[in-house]
């Protein structure tokens, strides 16, 4: 897995104070997309020990809601397995922590992916340029869905999530 960024201190990618990290890889390759640098999965660099201390250095600090995982796309192949993997350790380490997680894949065709279980808001669907709106939250264009991963995972159908 490699990534091109972690971010901190954003409000932007998620409820609350998070931090974001920008992982490299995305087959969607959005026209419009605001991070097209991002689509080389073999972009950015390694995400070693040393990225995972700053990740989890961040997530320590009480005033941070939690992690976003943004990119690329969290779900490409290139990075599915590690994503899902620290997905777990955040749950595990920072239970009162969010995991939000954006993707151009579609909960219908997700829905019954093992990571989600770690996840608690999906942003989902591609981004559309033609459907682009500055007011919504959370979201570049219309099409896209804020899910709440847990109610619908339950509910065994979309959930959106409360803005």
């Amino acid at each position: 897995m490699r990534y091109h960024n972690i971010t901190t201190d954003d409000m932007k990618n998620g409820d609350g104070l998070r931090v974001v990290l920008w992982l490299a890889g995305c087959s969607h390759c959005c026209e419009g997309c605001q991070n097209p640098v991002t689509w080389d999965p073999n972009g950015g660099l390694p995400f070693d020990q040393t990225a995972k201390e700053e990740l989890f250095a961040e997530l320590d600090k009480d005033y941070i809601s939690g992690i976003t995982f943004s990119g690329g796309d969290p779900l490409h192949p290139s990075n599915h397995r590690q994503v899902r993997q620290l997905a777990m350790e955040i749950r595990e380490k920072y239970p009162d922590k969010t995991v939000w997680l954006y993707t151009g894949d579609t909960w219908e065709d997700i829905c019954g992916y093992p990571i989600l279980q770690y996840v608690d808001v999906l942003v989902d669907g591609e981004f559309h340029k033609q459907e682009m709106d500055l007011a919504l939250h959370w979201r570049g264009s219309a099409n896209q869905r804020v899910i709440d991963v847990v109610k619908s995972l339950e509910a065994g159908t979309v959930v959106l999530h409360d803005e």
